[in-house]
This record gives structure tokens, sequence and C-alpha cells, in this order.
């Protein structure tokens, strides 16, 4: 039985959400991916979030895998001890980088919640896992289906936003669709079976994307790490910023979003990287 939480919103005309994804932390506190040291961008967007005025402060954080680079027991820790000044719930899933059932097994011990259904006013968020362990690839098992039938069934009365990993659309990057979610079309029939889910949201690709099909919106957000030059057939990485997704969510079922970015400069990648 998948555990669920409950989250109110201090303004209860919308629930703010700020999405984190793609961290690529490492148990060393100086490791980099591609000249980027990881905590130190994370740090940089946790800075800049703890910076905003009070009436921007989220009800919760989503953060939708990648947490870890290393696989390490180590870098969980140093993910939970960089998050818990937050003060607000913080909600996650695993990634590809990530070792999931590690994660599932230590995260409690460090007051961390492995809630994958949080509700919070007319509003139900279904956290799900792509992870197909030691494979770069999304997948969606059995077990994630059904869990996934059940939160929408049940609560056909709620607005849905639901959170995966990987991408469920390609993104125009040879390298990059050739690793998305590859049971799409069944989870996307499944979606369009309720009228209730307004927006798949979504990690994995280090880039924004934002389209919409058959009503709902696909969205990914950029990583808090190094960025992925969007719409190139080979790898590439773009000079864009670390940054986070801001989501405002409404009683009617509609959704403003809008990144945010560190300012661009500060993390320089390794121009001359060829692979990840």
């Amino acid at each position: 039985m998948m555990e669920t939480a409950s989250v109110r919103a201090a303004d209860q005309s919308r629930i703010k959400i700020l999405q984190l994804t793609d961290l690529h932390i490492f148990r060393d506190p100086h490791g980099t991916l591609l000249g980027v040291n990881t905590a130190d961008s994370f740090q940089a967007v946790l800075d800049e979030i703890a910076a905003l005025p009070a009436e921007r402060q989220p009800d919760m954080f989503l953060v939708t895998g990648d947490i870890s680079q290393d696989y390490s027991d180590g870098s969980y820790r140093r993910f939970a001890s960089m998050i818990n000044g937050l003060g607000r719930p913080l909600f996650w899933l695993p990634g590809n980088h990530d070792d999931g059932p590690l994660m599932y097994r230590i995260f409690p011990g460090m007051g961390l919640s492995v809630a994958r259904q949080i509700f919070c006013g007319n509003w139900q968020i279904i956290m799900l896992n792509t992870q197909v362990y030691s494979n770069p690839c999304g997948y969606l098992p059995p077990d994630q289906f059904e869990f996934l039938n059940h939160c929408l069934e049940a609560h056909r009365d709620l607005n849905a936003l639901i959170c995966i990993h990987h991408n469920t659309f390609r993104v125009n990057s040879a390298w990059l669709d050739q690793h998305y979610l590859k049971n799409a079309d069944e989870f996307t029939a499944m979606l369009h079976q309720y009228s209730s889910v307004r927006c798949v949201l979504c990690g994995h690709v280090h880039q924004e994307t934002d389209e919409i099909h058959d009503g709902i919106r696909y969205i990914s957000s950029p990583a808090t790490s190094i960025q992925f030059l969007p719409e190139s057939d080979a790898f590439g990485l773009d000079s864009a910023g670390p940054g986070w997704r801001e989501l405002q969510l409404f009683r009617d079922g509609t959704f403003d979003t809008q990144v945010h970015r560190v300012r661009s400069g500060c993390y320089i990648p390794d121009w001359n990287a060829v692979g990840y």
C-alpha cells in the first residue's frame, strides 16, 4: 500500500509548488559532472529560493529524480542535509541515476516522506516510479499502472498532477529520445480515460519543454545541475544556468507555471564533453 500525505496550502485559492530535478549530487562535496560542481549548483538554487518573498514561498517541493550521480548512501545524506532547512513538505521519486531501493530504505530515517499520493485542496499529486534499474530508459511496470489507476479512479473529483522522471514524448534530440518512457502509449491511453488529469511533470531531459496532447499538458524542467542543448541530435550542453520550476495550481483545474534560473555564467560545463 502506497503511503499518502496531505498538505494544507497557505492560500486556499492556490497551491504553490516548486519542482527541483536532476541534481546529480555526489558523496564527495567536490564531485563534478561535466565540469560543474553539482552540490554547489544545487545550493545556489536553494539560496535563490530562500530569498524569495514570503508570498512566493511554496507549500511543497517536488523532486523528480536523479538526486544522485554516484548511487551512494553519502549522496543521499548530502541531499537530506542540504534540504533540511527548507521548512516545507518535500516529496520525491527516483530517476535513472538513482538507487531507488536504497532511497526507500534510508530516506524515512532522514525525515523524508515516502508518500506517493499527496492531497492538497481539490488536487491530488501522484508520484510514479519510471526507473529501470541500471538502464537510462524509462518504463512504468504493472504495479505503477495499478497504483495510478487506483488514485485516479478513487478520486475522480480531484484535479490530478502526475509526476514522473522520464519524458513521455520525444524532445527532438536523437541521443536523448532513445531514453524516454518506453511504454508511453500505454501511459497516455490510461490518462486520457480521466478528465481530471491536468498535467504530467517530468525531469530527465535537463531542459524546458511544454506541450499539450489531448488536453493534457506535458512539461519538463531544467536541471539544478547541467543543461542539455535543446533539439540537438548529438550530445550537446547548453549555456543556460541551473534552474527550477514554479507552479500555482488553482481550484478550477487551471494552473500557471514558469521556470526560474540562477544567473547564467556561474556554472560553466566542460564544452569539450562528448558524452554523458
